[in-house]
């Protein structure tokens, strides 16, 4: 039942009331800065920047040492998530306001877009701490999930003496889910709602032409055409010789698994439960993420043998998935 304007009026009385604290006290890494991690981070992400791995390079280097990929600022701080309790029991003042929103029927919670400034790269033995506050809450908004607030959360990272390394945004809308509209054909009965989709990804001018591929029965991969290095995910510029020319390969799909992880929260609609996410190494050379189908969570392994398939969603969409070879 929808709020009454009262109701909502003392809603956001109380959420506004979260703006500006502190979601709880500052977080101290558990690690500082260590080589092993910024290798298996690059590893995982396909990064090849000798800076980042090799000591040798490293030393030789404007940094005078080994430093760890920019990107990686939010990884030093990631607490991990105890999925038994969730925003049902609330750890810090970020859940209590979500809990507070989904109290009062905003059930449904997307993240929608981040943004990250780095003032240093960090080095080894860097001690990174976490200092997270709710930043703002908009007004209602009427989405196409459904009516909501976006809420923003702003977390500055510090280094062991205390100085501002960098910062990130983050951004969510916690909404009441669409309902179906009355069907004009039975006098305004409840029309039974549409099945939602899966979210589909950013296509812009340099990765449009690969989903076009993929919706035409082909997984392709891109190939500079200067050194002949393979690509993926596909962008303008090759990152070992430079060159902006380009072509493309198709794959076999073909592949082993090199990492994996089962999603089970939080569930979205339009996708099924648990979703079991893989990085493929392709036998082709290169690397892509997806999601493996038809597999029970026991059954999955690294270095497990897979094949792609391009698969059709209801509304037409086409996605390359895998299943065990």
């Amino acid at each position: 039942m929808p709020l009454s304007p009262e109701q909502k009026k003392e809603l956001e009385s109380r959420m506004h009331a979260y703006v500006g604290k502190p979601i709880g006290p500052p977080f101290v890494a558990r690690d500082p800065v260590n080589e092993p991690q910024i290798r298996a981070w690059c590893d995982a992400m396909g990064d090849q920047l000798a800076v980042y791995w090799d000591p040798a390079a490293g030393k030789d280097s404007v940094h005078g040492s080994v430093v760890a990929p920019p990107t990686m600022l939010q990884a030093w701080t990631m607490q991990g998530f105890e999925m038994h309790k969730g925003y049902d029991e609330p750890q810090n003042e970020e859940h209590r306001l979500h809990k507070l929103l989904t109290d009062h029927g905003y059930t449904g919670v997307l993240g929608t877009d981040t943004e990250q400034e780095y003032h240093r790269y960090l080095a080894p033995g860097d001690v990174i701490t976490a200092h997270t506050l709710v930043d703002s809450i908009s007004e209602e908004k009427a989405t196409g999930a459904g009516v909501g607030y976006f809420i923003t959360t702003r977390t500055t990272f510090t280094d062991q003496q205390g100085e501002e390394v960098g910062w990130m945004t983050f951004r969510v809308l916690k909404f009441i889910p669409s309902q179906p509209r009355p069907a004009a054909s039975d006098g305004g009965a409840t029309a039974a709602p549409a099945k939602p989709a899966r979210i589909k990804p950013p296509m812009g001018h340099d990765n449009g032409w690969w989903w076009e591929a993929a919706a035409a029965g082909k997984l392709v991969i891109q190939r500079c055409k200067e050194c002949q290095k393979l690509r993926h995910p596909p962008r303008p510029l090759c990152d070992a010789c430079g060159s902006f020319a380009w072509d493309h390969v198709e794959a076999s799909g073909r592949g082993t698994v090199h990492t994996f992880t089962i999603i089970h929260h939080p569930q979205f609609p339009g996708y099924e439960f648990p979703i079991f996410a893989v990085l493929v190494d392709l036998e082709e050379g290169t690397r892509i993420v997806s999601n493996l189908v038809d597999c029970k969570p026991e059954d999955v392994s690294i270095g497990m043998k897979v094949q792609a398939f391009l698969h059709q969603d209801e509304d037409g969409f086409t996605l390359p998935l895998f299943r065990k070879a």
